[in-house]
């Protein structure tokens, strides 16, 4: 049976609501003593009292239980945040229910809502990308809410995002620089938030330096291990190959390197390889990929304490848009094809050498 606090009253020889007040951390304000204090913490100590947040929450109508709904907690970048967020929010006090919606928009759907009818204090978000009405529907019940990596320029709620296209403009002009002009890129799930920004950071660095992107060589349909090995088979086997591919995700390129293992192709001697996301272990690979790194643990911080602002000020929480910026870091997976067209750097991004 649960200890109660007359349990601790009765054994301490106390009131009630003396206990009450020293376990509810309002002793200075109601004028007990340090040593009543003492003798309060103590025997509930002894006890082995656990307090009863199910009562607590509805007496403060919170629960302290944040919920989470990811796209595919296989994914490194996905368990990485997942894993951010939930030390945070247990440093901060607080629970985390977790759901991964499978890349399954209807399945995301169905979690948001679940957890919205827990009565979780707030939900934070990385959602499949494809549609919002969902999310705008929760806004309008007044769930805290923050939307991280995958965004909509019309969802006024706060968010977390990387500069996409910036770290993928960065990354295409470090390919042109060391000569390479036939570039493929895999694409993740096509007309998100994430897939487009590093497209049109793809497209915009061929541009700017004249140089023809041949349509064949756009390819992919997710984020998925399945569609790098896929798509990078279908790359290798062109009749013109690329001199380099550029993978949007950590597992499109785990599926890529699978591809190029069995095709008996050298890294980077018969193919460069780009990466968007940097596996932990991609520095320890047989050829070390060079990656544009996300701040992924800053991610989920940055999330759990935008969110804890709309709980506790929600009179006064404005939406905030956070854009943090990746950084390129060159490892061995690009080789030089002629004679390097440049060495400066791009948008003032950082160049990292591992």
């Amino acid at each position: 049976m649960a200890v109660t606090l007359n349990d601790i009253a009765t054994k301490a020889g106390l009131s009630i609501s003396t206990v009450s007040r020293v376990l509810n951390k309002k002793s200075a304000r109601s004028r007990i003593s340090r040593g009543t204090e003492k003798l309060v913490l103590k025997t509930a100590k002894e006890l082995n009292y656990r307090p009863n947040q199910l009562a607590r929450g509805l007496r403060l109508k919170r629960t302290h239980t944040l919920g989470l709904v990811v796209p595919d907690i296989s994914n490194p970048f996905f368990a990485y945040i997942t894993k951010s967020i939930q030390n945070v929010s247990h440093r901060l006090g607080y629970s985390l229910v977790v759901c991964d919606t499978d890349e399954n928009l209807p399945l995301e759907i169905e979690h948001t809502n679940l957890l919205a009818s827990k009565g979780v204090d707030g939900l934070i978000v990385l959602p499949v990308g494809q549609k919002y009405a969902h999310l705008e529907a929760l806004l309008r019940n007044g769930t805290p809410l923050v939307v991280v990596d995958r965004s909509f320029d019309s969802l006024e709620t706060s968010t977390v995002i990387i500069d996409n296209y910036g770290g993928a403009f960065e990354a295409t002009e470090f390919l042109i620089r060391n000569g390479h002009k036939r570039m493929a890129i895999i694409q993740g799930l096509p007309d998100t938030f994430t897939s487009r920004g590093r497209l049109q950071g793809f497209l915009d660095a061929h541009e700017k330096h004249s140089l023809h992107v041949d349509p064949h060589l756009v390819v992919g349909r997710d984020f998925r291990k399945e569609t790098g090995y896929i798509e990078t088979k279908f790359l290798l086997s062109l009749e013109h190959r690329p001199t380099a591919i550029f993978t949007t995700s950590d597992l499109i390129t785990l599926g890529a390197l699978e591809a190029i293992i069995e095709e008996g192709i050298e890294v980077p001697r018969d193919l460069s390889i780009m990466a968007f996301d940097d596996l932990e272990s991609v520095a320890y690979f047989r050829c070390p990929i060079t990656a544009v790194a996300q701040p992924k643990e800053n991610m989920g911080e940055i999330a759990v304490k935008l969110l804890l602002d709309q709980i506790r000020h929600p009179d006064r929480s404005e939406p905030k848009r956070i854009v943090l910026k990746p950084k390129l870091i060159v490892r061995e997976s690009v080789g030089q094809i002629g004679e390097p067209v440049g060495t400066h750097d791009v948008h003032g991004g950082e160049l990292v050498s591992s």
